[in-house]
């Protein structure tokens, strides 16, 4: 970005309606191109150029590089418009756009790197430690294949996971690695039957070297002098922004429902379809599904952020529960497009159908990890009943019972 344009970005920062409104203004041309984005299998430079364009990126990214440094909140209510319109697109706004979240965790030498001539390079990832690494002078070097790094062909930079060991080889920390486009390439390898527009690729690296100004731990949750709105736990960030794609999903799935209920004839009688009961009662508790999980999204935000604002950090008592708040929403997405699918009947079979595109997208992003609300609750039902919390997600040091 230019430093005049990057100016008028700066001192000109659009409210939350703002953005939100933008959001949904691009929902029918995300619709209209869905089916693209899903047979090419990535999403087109122009529509994250229009992403761009209208500063979802900034919302997260700080304001030392241009950023609007808003609360994370803003962010995913737009991710719940995009969702609205494309799955595929909006899970790429989201993989890419959270990681202008994570430099407020980093060494600020790892932002003037990626952002000190251009604030609008667009950061990749890939966070399961499928790689291996060795210590060295200044750094690491790592070496490996990571799998699934949605949107990657759009980015510059990729943080890489990575699990360090002590002596014993004995996990003691989770890292993110930042590495430049030039010390990995791509693999063409994501065929998939959901969210296969989101060109979710592999990066092979080999013998790059990482500074430590490019890691940092995703496990510790300690204080320190980054911004308030950096003060969240990572996880909580992150899976926080997974279900709110995939509520933005489900809620695609209600406007296509009654998009098509307005006009549909029951097959067997012939009068309106959307005056039968079957229809109504799905629609009703599909919907009650969707609004139950996107509140759940946002209070858990509203409870939070009273924490981070007085420059508190957010405490295990509030953090567990909202793990499983996060986590049940892909179940209850899930749950509310079957609904919707189910009531279609064969005519949602049919690839010309959106509905069916739907339910492929929003069954795939339910099988994210962040989604898995079995463990979950497991873990949330253990902590209120004393028990030790699982070693490097809620800290890097061990937790008493």
């Amino acid at each position: 970005m230019k430093t005049a344009l990057k100016e008028v970005v700066v001192n000109v920062v659009p409210t939350e309606e703002e953005l939100v409104a933008r959001a949904r203004a691009l929902i029918p041309m995300l619709r209209r191109r869905a089916a693209e984005v899903e047979r090419e299998r990535m999403v087109p430079a122009d529509i994250i150029e229009q992403f761009k364009e209208a500063g979802f990126f900034r919302i997260l990214q700080p304001r030392r590089w241009g950023g609007y440094e808003m609360n994370p909140a803003v962010f995913f209510k737009v991710l719940m418009e995009l969702g609205r319109g494309c799955c595929s697109s909006a899970w790429n706004m989201m993989i890419l756009g959270i990681h202008n979240w994570e430099f407020g965790h980093l060494d600020p030498r790892a932002g003037d790197e990626v952002w000190g001539k251009d604030d609008s390079v667009i950061v990749a990832s890939s966070y399961p430690p499928f790689g291996t690494y060795r210590k060295v002078d200044g750094g690491y070097v790592i070496s490996g294949t990571w799998h699934t790094s949605s949107g990657t062909d759009h980015g510059q930079w990729a943080f890489l996971g990575q699990m360090l060991l002590d002596e014993n080889k004995q996990p003691v920390d989770r890292l993110s690695l930042l590495v430049p486009r030039k010390d990995y390439s791509i693999i063409d390898d994501w065929h998939t039957f959901g969210l296969a527009g989101t060109g979710s690729k592999s990066l092979v690296v080999r013998e790059a070297f990482v500074p430590f100004h490019r890691a940092h731990s995703l496990a510790d949750y300690s204080m320190s002098e980054r911004g308030e709105m950096y003060l969240y736990p990572f996880s909580q960030i992150f899976y926080a922004a997974v279900s709110s794609v995939i509520n933005g999903m489900a809620q695609g799935a209600v406007d296509v429902f009654i998009e098509q209920m307005q006009t549909r004839r029951d097959t067997t009688g012939g009068g309106k379809a959307s005056l039968s009961p079957y229809v109504k009662d799905r629609l009703g508790n599909a919907v009650a599904r969707v609004r139950s999980s996107r509140a759940r999204i946002l209070n858990m935000m509203q409870e939070t952020t009273r924490y981070v604002e007085r420059r508190e950090l957010v405490p295990l008592d509030e953090r567990v529960p909202s793990m499983l708040d996060i986590a049940r929403v892909g179940r209850e997405c899930e749950e509310a497009v079957l609904l919707l699918f189910k009531a279609l009947s064969a005519r949602g079979i049919f690839l010309d159908n959106p509905m069916q595109r739907i339910l492929r997208d929003t069954l795939a992003a339910a099988n994210h990890i962040t989604q898995n609300a079995d463990d979950t609750a497991g873990i949330l039902g253990g902590y209120l009943l004393g028990q030790p919390l699982p070693p490097l997600f809620y800290s890097r040091d061990p937790l008493p019972a």
